[in-house]
């Protein structure tokens, strides 16, 4: 049994868009698991109602309509549970419908998001894996059997990602699995990024490079959830992903999946890689992973956000400058009053 499990908030365009694509799956046991991050959009409204066969949102003329139409057979049957219930329920092993629905009760972040789906999914006695999902994603059928099987090739391996290819220039590739990190900078980049999508993969070349997996498409295994625990959700957006392997201490590898193809719309939640959120998001969580795992790199990072001032200052960006410098001197907690997620 694998457990997708995918966080919406705001999004149910996105999220019905999804999927339609993840219920076309080639693969014979698995259970959608969505987490509604106290959406005020009406998404899960929205959302039963596509289950129920009510509502479509799958985009004509898409280039990758063939992933999502003609819609599945409706209706899909499904469970709808609040926080607290889910919370209580001692044994999940026996919910057999297709979809389960569970509201958060508040935004909680990305890594509190899945980490709710997480807890379900450790519910189950038949959980082998849980795939976590971005829900601004469009999947190929063949995505979820080809990372079991590279997994199953491989048993020392925790997390394995996917190709990510941007879903709006379908020949360029947004990440080879993963991201390789600087620490002494604390910032990462994306192996393979915006390369031709049609480009032959070396994937061991790969996985030297890979410090984490990318968060879009994480497969995890049932051992290393017991082993390692949930997501840390001190980080509310970015850094959680890293901050997992290293958790790990090297009891696992990590795995990529070059057949799993799954299409990425970046920045769908945060608005922007470069928005105000997402900024103070990513220097949030930088300045925290940094002290957390790393403090002797400390001085170094800082050096970086210097050069971040800088680059802010060149696009005019005055409001981000002093986000940065309060953030910097450690006056800026807490989240924005409209965050991303």
């Amino acid at each position: 049994m694998v457990c997708i499990v995918i966080v919406n908030w705001n999004g149910w365009g996105d999220t019905i868009e999804c999927l339609e694509s993840v219920f076309r799956l080639e693969y014979d046991d698995f259970q959608v698991v969505l987490c509604d991050n106290d959406s005020t959009d009406r998404s899960l409204e929205y959302i039963k109602e596509w289950a129920d066969g009510e509502r479509s949102c799958v985009r004509a003329g898409n280039v990758l309509q063939d992933l999502t139409s003609p819609p599945v057979p409706k209706p899909i049957r499904y469970s709808e549970y609040a926080y607290n219930d889910m919370e209580r329920l001692a044994d999940a092993t026996n919910e057999n419908a297709p979809l389960v629905l569970i509201r958060t009760g508040e935004n909680r972040g990305f890594a509190g998001g899945n980490n709710v789906g997480l807890r379900y999914a450790m519910k189950r006695r038949d959980m082998e894996f849980v795939w976590l999902l971005n829900n601004d994603t469009v999947v190929h059928k063949d995505a979820l059997k080809s990372m079991v099987r590279e997994m199953r090739r491989n048993p020392s391996a925790g997390i394995c990602g996917s190709k990510i290819i941007s879903y709006h220039d379908l020949d360029k590739v947004q990440s080879l699995g993963g991201c390789r990190f600087n620490k002494w900078l604390g910032i990462s980049g994306h192996i393979g990024a915006k390369t031709a999508a049609s480009s032959a993969v070396d994937k061991p070349a790969v996985l030297r490079q890979m410090a984490y997996v990318t968060g879009a498409s994480m497969l995890v295994t049932q051992q290393f959830l017991n082993d390692v625990g949930l997501m840390d959700e001190r980080y509310f957006l970015y850094y959680e992903e890293i901050d997992w392997v290293i958790r790990a201490k090297d009891r696992y590898s990590l795995e990529f999946a070059p057949d799993s193809i799954v299409y990425h719309k970046e920045g769908a939640s945060t608005g922007t890689t470069r928005s105000y959120f997402a900024d103070f998001y990513s220097i949030q969580s930088r300045i925290l992973f940094t002290r957390q795992h790393f403090p002797y790199a400390l001085p170094t990072v800082y050096l970086g956000l210097v050069c971040a001032i800088f680059n802010r200052i060149r696009r005019n960006q005055w409001d981000r400058v002093a986000l940065i410098l309060r953030m910097a001197a450690g006056f800026s907690r807490g989240r924005p009053t409209n965050s991303s997620r």
